[in-house]
């Protein structure tokens, strides 16, 4: 691969989604179980069912001709309430960007994240972009100009 060709994800592109994800999760420490194991399910319909909604989902994606998808960043939209800093009331939310092994260092997810950026300014109405940055990915973010939020993550999981 020479030149970093970006493309806009379609739906049979989820299951890449799918098992870059599943990269993605395994770098990051999780067990993310066997092939069958029922979360891929559930995502794989996530990513199709997203892919279908383009005015507030998107995946850009890398191939590479022997490889197939190769790299990808994902990204939504979601409502959210404005206030004095933000009057929009649209929120996006960055993630799932993972590289396979072979193609890393290569500036494929940058390029990815760079044109999900891109989709958000110019076919959004999101005025801010949220993410949870790993370890590896903190200067890629950095270097796009994302910065710590003084307001930290926190979650809860409900048990039912």
């Amino acid at each position: 691969m020479t030149k970093i060709e970006v493309r806009r994800a379609k739906p049979d592109d989820a299951e890449a989604l799918v098992r870059l994800r599943a990269l993605m999760l395994e770098a990051m420490g999780a067990d993310t179980g066997p092939e069958d194991a029922p979360w891929r399910q559930t995502a794989l319909r996530f990513f199709t069912e997203g892919l279908a909604s383009p005015e507030t989902f998107a995946a850009f994606v890398v191939d590479d001709p022997e490889a197939g998808v190769v790299a990808n960043a994902v990204g939504h939209c979601n409502l959210h309430p404005p206030g004095p800093n933000d009057i929009t009331t649209t929120r996006g939310y960055l993630y799932n960007v993972s590289t396979e092994p072979a193609f890393r260092r290569r500036g494929l997810a940058k390029a990815c994240v760079i044109s999900l950026l891109d989709w958000y300014r110019d076919e959004t109405e999101a005025g801010q972009i949220e993410l949870h940055a790993t370890e590896q990915g903190d200067s890629l973010y950095r270097s796009l100009g994302f910065v710590d939020s003084s307001y930290p993550a926190q979650r809860l999981r409900i048990v039912r």
